[in-house]
């Protein structure tokens, strides 16, 4: 599409702009145009025009969980971790909006003395992101707090509770449906004590910490393979610290494939692949990547 129709339709975006600046991997090639709008209506305006003039419509949230491929991405990518991050409580009813970062809404809720999201702070994308594949850490998932989710469909926002969301493990109706935009989501907590979820938070937090590398990496990179984790299944088959080219696997955890600086998609992808082939050769086990892949080559 042309740069100037783009200029035209969304003039408060950036165009050609580089897109590892806004994904945990540090990966990706340019955005043609990235929109960050500043509310729900821009948000709307924004899918609608692009759905009325043919742009090809992406929408990025935290950038974790992501790996944009060398070539970026054509027509509009919709960036909502800058903006969107309101939040609301009353009682025990929480709707935030899509832009969220989900350690931030752990803290919120915590604070607030409302019990059942400090599992989100294991988890560093979005509120919409977290919708999106029905995010989970530390033995508990968004499904079983989350009550609906607000969402762009054919043109106007409307809300979808939990049960009609199709959540399961790592995934939602929202993959069947990708023009679907979340916009907010809307939790029910129950009541808790401040400074115990406050403390169950550091906790998880000092897990993490521990536990995961600190070199750019898009986070889990494969999915739970049955009765077992795949950070030790990808150990076992004697696979840490393997590389190609700036792209490894990490020494720390084996379910994170670090940039050590420079890395590309094309490098990371050939990772993914070479150890899905290693472990299903050495363990007869297959992993199934969890990142999400986007972009031109």
């Amino acid at each position: 599409m042309h740069t100037s129709t783009l200029h035209r339709l969304f003039p408060s975006a950036k165009f050609d702009e580089p897109l590892k600046r806004y994904t945990a991997w540090k990966i990706g090639g340019p955005a043609d145009a990235l929109l960050e709008p500043k509310s729900v209506e821009e948000l709307v305006e924004a899918t609608e025009r692009a759905r009325e003039h043919d742009v090809p419509l992406t929408i990025l949230g935290g950038g974790t969980n992501v790996l944009i491929r060398d070539g970026g991405i054509r027509g509009l990518t919709i960036r909502l971790a800058k903006s969107l991050r309101n939040v609301e409580i009353e009682g025990t009813s929480v709707t935030a909006e899509s832009g969220v970062l989900y350690p931030v809404l752990a803290n919120t809720t915590a604070g607030r003395g409302l019990a059942g999201l400090e599992f989100a702070t294991g988890i560093p994308g979005t509120v919409g992101g977290a919708v999106y594949m029905n995010a989970g850490a530390y033995g508990s998932e968004t499904k079983e707090v989350l009550d609906w989710a607000d969402v762009v469909k054919d043109h106007e926002v409307i809300r979808i509770k939990s049960e009609y969301l199709d959540l399961s493990y790592r995934h939602s109706a929202l993959h069947e449906n990708p023009d679907w935009v979340v916009v907010r989501a809307g939790y029910t907590l129950v009541p808790g004590d401040p400074t115990e979820l406050k403390a169950r938070i550091k906790e998880f937090r000092k897990q993490r910490m521990n536990g995961s590398p600190n070199r750019p990496s898009c986070g889990s990179t494969f999915k739970r393979p049955p009765g077992d984790f795949p950070g030790r299944v990808i150990e076992a088959a004697g696979l840490k610290g393997t590389r190609v080219g700036n792209i490894e696997v990490s020494p720390v955890h084996a379910n994170y494939l670090v940039n050590l600086g420079g890395g590309t998609a094309e490098e990371a992808l050939k990772l993914i692949d070479l150890v899905q082939v290693k472990v299903r050769e050495r363990l007869g086990i297959e992993l199934e990547a969890e990142v999400r892949i986007l972009g031109d080559p």
